[in-house]
């Protein structure tokens, strides 16, 4: 029976007109919170992307523990639907209007000769929609690895699209094959035979390598950098040096056209740390600032040639910017209608006459698809994230401002439990990972959950975030466990001086680096927090230290990066909450994957026995076959179930 998209509301909901849209419908009393597992559960829809005419809408949805690739038309008939199993889908790509191309990851062990336990490895898979079977890049042959490594766009060469591809390239003798060097290969894939052309050569080991793919389908500039010196080059197709520099932390980057085509754009840090974007001519010449006073937080690039179309300011209220008058006209109506919500413009076809927008946040939105159809100005909503939350169980989700012990401007995301008064209620404080990440005012199933169980719930974006300029990220510099953490309680002082919270029912928690602060939060600091989970968590910095520079192979520049962020190696003992396990004051819950390929399993069996030697109470719950990302529905509402019991144990709502 082919798969519907479209859910009960998505097709039960009026097309709204643009400028007219109506919020979801207010409701008077309180509602029942629904089940747990319906925030741990993964989106019913992910990964919805446009064909290049705009007529055709594609996207991953949830069918019980397995996945479906869909494919319908806007009005939601169905002409292609295939079940893709229980693998990791991590993205999908239109090939023109036929063809898709499926790109998923999978957790493998390594084994003897390798740096590190596990890697996560991808898989790119063609899917032709005339019905022949699907076919995985790569597969079957002798040199090339049965892995894809970065993808580089998608360009028409002779009238037919064609996708770029990493790949790595092995070494065939009468032995079998090997893999001398791990760096990528560029190809170019003919999807219609799965027939690879090598199209540009790997760096040599020790060296990384980006690329530009020109419109027509030929390397426009590549981007050097040697590991070892930090030296870095651009040059064009004509081997022309269009800029270059030294940085030993690698911090540059290659990232796509200029708005005609004829300059590249590109990414450097500066002495001071911060980090600006520059503007080149194909041809070669000076290098010049570009947007130098503006911070993105998003940009708008062709997908067919790789061209910037427009930019998204990073700041609040702010409104997509396009050099194409008629591209800003329909982006200043998308924004007036969904002015409301926190939205986001996904895809677009070529000429900008159909648009992909996702909302969440504002007026109780859990997260929806609409296609908008530019010449007629109508929206239709086509699909819910998360169909069992209702608008009225969504908790109210703003942004609040406040200053650090020491000044510092900062802000954080405050959820409300639904129809509870924002006065003296418990709090957990849910710091995000990263920790070169930041929390928006968007809908977060995990705050949503416990918002849903009657706690306010606190997402401090600390000095190290990535919602500001490049000298508020570098703030964080060697302030883990110090300025970074007293951050987040500056914050969770801040709620209680407005009377929102109870600081005497307040719980940490977070995954990753987040993980790291809960796991501080009652180790490195005390009196605060009457209980901490953390999910995936740093525990000892210093045993990350040593392990990212082992698994890099001792790569200088990942040195050099890691120092520039943790601070002195030798001083990061004093900020690993393992080595402070004595001084804990709260019970602690650690949940950690087995699968994790960033956060090694290890960090959370080596807290766990601290904590044990010191006579500490903690728990310890065990993901298996789930990575750092959480990417499996059962283990995520495994964590979820073990989070809200261990807060509503140590710290009740009620």
């Amino acid at each position: 029976m082919p798969f519907n998209p479209f859910f009960s509301r998505a097709a039960t909901a009026a097309a709204a007109t643009l400028g007219l849209m109506a919020g979801p419908a207010a409701y008077a009393a309180p509602p029942a919170p629904p089940p747990l597992e319906a925030y741990g559960e993964l989106p019913g829809v992910s990964s919805v992307t446009l064909s290049e005419d705009g007529n055709k809408i594609a996207a991953i949805l949830r069918s019980g523990e397995n996945n479906v690739l869909a494919v319908f038309d806007p009005s939601g008939k169905i002409t292609y639907n295939a079940s893709t199993g229980t693998a990791k889908v991590r993205a999908v790509t239109w090939v023109g209007n036929d063809t898709l191309l499926v790109r998923t990851s999978t957790t493998v062990a390594l084994g003897i000769g390798f740096t590190a336990a596990r890697a996560e490895l991808g898989s790119t898979i063609i899917v032709r929609l005339d019905g022949s079977k699907p076919e995985v890049v790569f597969a079957g042959r002798t040199n090339i690895a049965q892995t894809t490594r970065g993808f580089y766009g998608v360009r028409k060469v002779d009238g037919v699209g064609q996708p770029y591809i990493g790949g790595i390239v092995a070494e065939v003798t009468r032995g079998g094959s090997y893999l001398n060097n791990t760096n990528s290969t560029l190809f170019r894939i003919d999807t219609r035979k799965n027939s690879p052309t090598r199209v540009a050569e790997a760096a040599p080991p020790e060296h990384g390598r980006d690329w530009l793919i020109g419109p027509d389908g030929t390397v426009s500039a590549t981007l050097d950098i040697a590991s070892k010196t930090g030296d870095w080059t651009i040059k064009n197709a004509k081997g022309v040096k269009l800029a270059s520099g030294n940085d030993p932390t690698g911090a540059v980057g290659l990232f796509f056209f200029g708005k005609d085509g004829s300059t590249i754009i590109y990414g450097k840090a500066e002495e001071d740390k911060t980090f600006n974007w520059y503007e080149v001519p194909l041809a070669g010449g000076t290098p010049v600032p570009f947007l130098k006073d503006e911070e993105i937080e998003q940009t708008y690039v062709d997908p067919l040639n790789g061209n910037l179309l427009g930019y998204l300011p990073d700041r609040e209220n702010a409104k997509p910017v396009f050099y194409d008058p008629k591209h800003q006209a329909v982006a200043n109506q998308i924004a007036k209608a969904f002015s409301k919500y926190h939205m986001e413009m996904t895809d677009w076809n070529g000429d900008f006459s159909k648009v992909l927008v996702r909302t969440d946040g504002g007026e109780g939105d859990s997260g929806t698809w609409y296609y908008v159809d530019v010449a007629s100005l109508r929206a239709n909503s086509i699909a819910y994230e998360r169909e069992a939350i209702m608008p009225e169980q969504v908790g109210a989700i703003s942004t609040i401002a406040y200053k650090a012990a020491d000044g510092l401007d900062l802000d954080g995301i405050l959820t409300l439990p639904p129809g509870r008064e924002a006065k003296n209620l418990p709090v957990v404080m849910l710091p995000h990972g990263g920790p070169a990440s930041y929390d928006s005012p968007s809908f977060d199933w995990w705050a949503q959950a416990f918002a849903s169980r009657g706690y306010a719930v606190f997402q401090p974006n600390f000095r190290g975030s990535t919602n500001r300029d490049s000298a508020f990220k570098h703030a964080g510099d060697g302030e883990w466990g110090r300025k970074m953490q007293t951050d987040i309680s500056d914050g969770l002082a801040e709620l209680a001086r407005r009377g929102i919270i109870d600081p005497k029912r307040a719980c940490i928690m977070g995954a990753s680096y987040g993980g790291y602060a809960a796991l501080a939060g009652v180790t490195l600091q005390n009196g605060l927090y009457r209980c901490s989970v953390a999910v995936a968590g740093v525990a000892d910095v210093a045993r990350m230290y040593t392990t990212d520079v082992r698994e890099s192979g001792y790569n200088p520049m990942a040195r050099k990066g890691l120092q520039e962020q943790l601070g002195d190696p030798t001083k990061l003992g004093e900020v690993s909450p393992r080595r402070f396990a004595a001084r804990a004051d709260a019970p602690i819950l650690l949940i950690h994957g087995k699968d994790d390929t960033v956060v090694p399993f290890v960090q959370s069996t080596g807290m766990a026995e601290a904590l044990k030697n010191a006579g500490k109470p903690y728990e310890f719950v065990t993901l298996k076959e789930e990575d750092h990302w959480l990417s499996r529905a059962a283990t995520r509402k495994q964590m979820l179930e073990a989070a809200m019991a261990f807060v509503q144990k140590y710290n009740p709502a009620d």
